[in-house]
């Protein structure tokens, strides 16, 4: 495992912090704050069928209909909302003219899976239910997210996909939280990970299951690394650090994807650990990092 990225230095005094129930439920209960709409951009808040809500970010530039990204937080299942991503998603939406979604759901420990994928799936739905209102074109849907959110990315993914009613054009896996396996894993290095260790990979895993996690009956859908069968999904970016408790699960589920038949591409970000972006965002590596996750939806959605 190599050392920090040189702009990711500071790295180095992140605490390893563990999690706790009392500290998930302390943290649930934390207001994360959105951002104000930058001039040329509106974001509003919509309230969906279960209890959730949307939030929807459109330049004024973007044409109608306008392709569109569904976009899922992360916060490994037991914390997070769509907020916390504002700074991205008003990018996305900005640099591509395109809309960008971003659902809320239930957090495990209280709700474990299904709740969380179903959350997200009927907020996928009343989208497309309501694309006229929403000026969303149900053709061109991207569904992406980061850490725990593109490992629900991907479980919508393959749930839509084997239901047949919503065809996703791409996949954006931002560092995706794939595979409960990986807290089985006795030998990892720890020296250079960050925000994200095997201690709390245990413990969000276990709160999302509900069980044990690692066991021979975890669903596809909640641990997509377990699904056999990858072919038909639609092209895929996987973004993942060499530093990265995730690095390994996400390179093999590419290359799943690839040996399925399904364009997959894959940037590594040598000395990054999980998370970087979001920590230090203003950073050359952090930004470049950004502008290769656009620059993979351009194609698919761009106008």
């Amino acid at each position: 495992m190599p050392g920090f990225h040189p702009d990711l230095a500071r790295g180095r005094f992140i605490p390893r912090l563990k999690s706790r129930a009392w500290s998930v439920r302390l943290m649930q209960h934390v207001k994360i704050p959105g951002m104000r709409a930058p001039e040329g951009m509106t974001i509003e808040n919509v309230d969906v069928p279960g209890g959730q809500r949307v939030r929807v970010y459109r330049p004024s530039t973007a044409s109608a209909p306008a392709p569109v990204l569904f976009w899922i937080h992360g916060g490994g299942f037991i914390q997070g909302a769509p907020e916390q991503d504002d700074r991205t998603s008003i990018e996305f939406a900005r640099q591509l003219g395109i809309a960008v979604i971003a659902p809320s759901y239930r957090l495990a420990p209280t709700h474990p899976f299904p709740a969380p994928l179903d959350d997200v799936r009927t907020a996928l739905e009343w989208a497309v239910e309501n694309a006229k209102a929403l000026g969303i074109d149900t053709a061109r849907i991207a569904i992406g997210g980061a850490s725990a959110g593109a490992g629900l990315a991907a479980g919508l993914v393959l749930r839509v996909h084997d239901e047949a009613r919503i065809a996703p054009v791409f996949q954006l896996l931002v560092y995706p939280m794939l595979d409960d396996r990986t807290t089985l894993r006795t030998s990892v290095d720890q020296t250079y990970l960050r925000l994200w260790i095997p201690q709390q990979n245990h413990f969000g895993w276990g709160a999302y299951l509900g069980t044990e996690p690692g066991g021979p009956t975890t669903p596809e859908y909640a641990a997509p690394a377990r699904r056999n069968d990858l072919t038909g999904l639609p092209p895929t970016w996987i973004g993942v650090g060499t530093n990265d408790l995730f690095h390994d699960e996400d390179l093999e589920y590419a290359r799943r994807l690839r040996e399925a038949g399904v364009p997959c591409e894959v940037t590594i970000v040598d000395g990054a650990f999980h998370g970087f972006d979001a920590l230090f965002g203003k950073t050359e590596v952090a930004q470049g990092f950004l502008r290769a996750q656009i620059e993979a939806l351009r194609p698919v959605l761009g106008s």
